[in-house]
């Protein structure tokens, strides 16, 4: 399994993040002069952290890309199939970061153009349309909060990748076989990087509320199911959380994701 790195948050929101990113190789390991960066937060629906990403913790994330030589920011998202995406970004201000000196650019996917790809080996979820903007970037960075969800039990970088899939499509997504599908989905994803901002974290209900802890921590890997693994053991260090008894690697998404060689 690859390495975990986690850090205590304190003041300096940003300088955790680079600390965190330091202890796996630093982001100079990930971003190269004039890449093209796409982040991929979670704005499933607007309610606030750790139900969505936090717009403090995205605007440290633009800026530390920038901060290494990323020529192009990249920001996009699709929330849950009844909401419009756009209107959850903006009561969660996320287009306030056009202001910036180097602001990204920012998709709404169901405003921009869709592919249907092929997934290979799939046994459950054999295709799925993503945006077609994945295929303009150089590198991806997941961007995954910490929380249980009342369907998939957990959700974290591996669930997160279900944003980049057309919402009409999500509907057999979760029909049956919800957990494998998941795992199957992100054999057609291919991250660099995951950061998952730990600070605050639902025990038990998710994706949306839930009993709030707060860990207070910044985790960073380049392995989704390992971060996975490791935002799992947080939740169950709380009493009273929904994964207690549970082995991490015996979640049915994170075995299935290691059964298909993710």
């Amino acid at each position: 399994m690859s390495k975990v790195a986690k850090v205590k948050v304190e003041k300096d929101l940003k300088g955790s993040i680079a600390k965190a990113v330091d202890s796996i190789g630093g982001f100079g390991k990930f971003i190269k002069r004039g890449d093209t960066v796409f982040l991929k937060p979670n704005f499933n629906t607007a309610d606030p952290f750790p139900a969505s990403t936090d717009s403090g913790f995205l605007k440290a994330m633009v800026e530390l890309a920038y901060d290494y030589g990323t020529k192009l920011v990249m920001v996009g998202e699709s929330s849950t199939m009844t909401l419009n995406t756009h209107e959850v970004m903006a009561k969660l201000g996320v287009f306030d970061l056009s202001g910036l000196e180097k602001p990204p650019r920012i998709y709404v996917f169901e405003e921009g153009e869709w592919v249907k790809k092929e997934i290979p080996g799939a046994k459950y979820l054999k295709s799925v349309s993503i945006p077609t903007v994945l295929d303009k970037v150089d590198k991806l960075i997941l961007l995954p909060c910490l929380k249980t969800h009342c369907y998939a039990r957990f959700t974290g970088a591996l669930k997160l990748s279900v944003g980049f899939m057309k919402p009409s499509e999500r509907v057999r997504l979760h029909l049956r076989h919800l957990q494998e599908k998941i795992a199957e989905l992100n054999k057609i994803i291919d991250p660099n990087l995951v950061i998952m901002d730990s600070r605050k974290c639902f025990i038990n209900k998710g994706p949306s509320e839930g009993e709030l802890r707060a860990p207070e921590l910044i985790l960073a890997s380049e392995d989704r199911i390992s971060i996975d693994i490791g935002g799992i053991k947080i939740i169950q260090s709380y009493e009273g959380n929904s994964l207690a008894g549970i082995n991490p690697e015996n979640l049915r998404q994170i075995e299935f994701a290691k059964e298909i060689g993710l």
